[in-house]
C-alpha cells in the first residue's frame, strides 16, 4: 500500500525521472541499499522502484511505527522497525533476513540517518554502518546500489524549513532523479564489504545528482 502511495503522491510534489544501469536487475530476494538525504527521499525511492515494477519492504526508525495509522500501514506491509541503541536492534536484522529468505526486496538505508546540513544541496553520502555488511554476510543477497538525488529540494533543514519545502513543493515540483546500478556480490571482512556498498551507491547517487545538474556530482567525481 505505501508504495502505491507513494507513486501517487510524488508526482504531485516534484518532478520524478528514473534511470537504470544496462545491466540492472531487481530480483526477488535482493538488498537494496539507497543514500538517505531527506525525509522525503523514502517515498520518491519508493516510487520508482514501483516504476521499475517492485514493491519492498523499508528498515525504517522505529519510531514511525508510533504513529497510529502510518504504524498499522508499516506493520501491514511488512516493513522493519529498527530500534537504534537498543538491545532490539539485533532483532531487526534477524527480520530483515527472515524478509530476505521469503525472498521479498529489502530497502535499507546504510548511513543510519539523515545530514544535518540546512541548505538544500546534494553531497556524497555519508559514511555507512555495518546493518549492509552484516545482513550480506548472513543471507549471501545481493547488493542493489540506488542514487537518489533532489529529495532535499522538496524537504531539508530546521523544521520551519522542512515544513516550508514541503507546503511549497506542489507549486515548484522541483526535479528528483533515482539511479538503479547493477548488482554486486560484495566479499570480504565486513569492512570491506560495508566499503564496496558504500562505493557502489555512491556512484549511483552521483549518476542520479549529475542528472539533475548538481554541482556535488561533479566535485565527488
Amino acid at each position: 500500500m505505501l508504495s502505491r502511495l507513494a507513486a501517487l503522491l510524488v508526482p504531485a510534489f516534484g518532478r520524478l525521472t528514473v534511470t537504470t544501469d544496462a545491466d540492472a536487475v531487481l530480483a526477488p530476494g535482493s538488498l537494496v541499499v539507497a543514500n538517505h538525504t531527506s525525509l522525503a527521499d523514502p517515498a520518491i525511492v519508493l516510487a520508482a522502484l514501483r516504476e521499475l515494477g517492485v514493491e519492498p519492504v523499508v528498515m525504517a526508525a522505529a519510531g514511525l511505527w508510533r504513529a497510529p495509522l502510518l504504524g498499522r500501514a508499516l506493520a501491514r506491509d511488512g516493513f522493519v522497525p529498527v530500534h537504534r541503541g537498543d538491545r532490539r536492534a539485533a532483532h531487526a536484522l534477524d527480520l530483515a533476513a527472515d524478509a530476505l529468505a521469503d525472498g521479498r526486496l529489502l530497502l535499507i538505508y546504510a548511513e543510519g540517518g539523515i545530514p544535518l546540513r540546512t541548505d538544500a544541496a546534494e553531497a556524497a553520502p555519508l559514511r555507512f554502518r555495518s546493518g549492509v555488511a552484516r545482513l550480506v554476510e548472513r543471507t549471501g543477497a545481493p547488493l542493489v546500489p540506488v542514487g537518489q538525488a533532489g529529495a532535499r529540494r522538496i524537504t531539508s533543514g530546521t523544521t520551519a524549513k522542512q515544513w516550508a519545502g514541503l507546503l511549497t513543493a506542489p507549486v515548484r515540483r522541483p526535479g528528483v532523479h533515482v539511479h538503479v546500478g547493477a548488482p554486486l556480490a560484495p566479499t570480504g571482512s565486513r569492512a570491506e564489504v560495508t566499503r564496496q556498498a558504500h562505493g557502489a551507491v555512491t556512484d549511483a547517487w552521483r549518476t542520479a545528482a549529475a542528472r539533475l545538474g548538481e554541482p556535488a556530482a561533479v566535485l565527488a567525481a
